[in-house]
């Protein structure tokens, strides 16, 4: 949610495995963050001059969010995945790579107003990446 608002991270921990092959996958590899009460964080700072306020809460199968602010936003925020790799077999195991970046867009015209290097994720995969996709069983 963060990366698509004018907020920035200044402290974020990524998952050391991927556990979740692409199937259904919406976000980039790596976009998400972990949180470990007391050891490891999630920090967000607001650079701008306006309050915000983040809505959290969970149904039967998801966590839900969402960012508000008294003022509209003049930007439109997209998440890009770029350098995506995927090595091994080494001692049987496969490393997932990849790098992202956030595009900052004028909401009004949708022009490029820049691009930010958000981090590089390395991560070791839980799972076979030669795994074939889900085949659809027709009823």
């Amino acid at each position: 949610m963060v990366l698509h608002s004018p907020l920035s991270v200044q402290e974020r921990w990524r998952h050391s495995y991927d556990v979740f092959p692409d199937v259904r996958r919406t976000l980039p590899f790596g976009s998400g963050a972990t949180v470990s009460y007391n050891y490891i964080d999630l920090q967000i700072e607001n650079p701008t001059p306006y309050a915000y306020q983040f809505c959290l809460w969970l149904t039967e199968t998801h966590l839900c969010g969402e960012i508000r602010s008294t003022v509209e936003r003049p930007y439109d925020y997209e998440v890009l995945e770029r350098e995506h790799l995927i090595t091994g077999p080494v001692a049987g195991k496969y490393m997932r790579h990849n790098q992202l970046f956030r595009r900052v867009l004028s909401r009004e015209t949708q022009a490029l107003v820049r691009e930010e290097f958000v981090t590089e994720n390395n991560a070791l995969m839980m799972y076979s990446p030669l795994l074939e996709p889900a085949q659809s069983v027709a009823p």
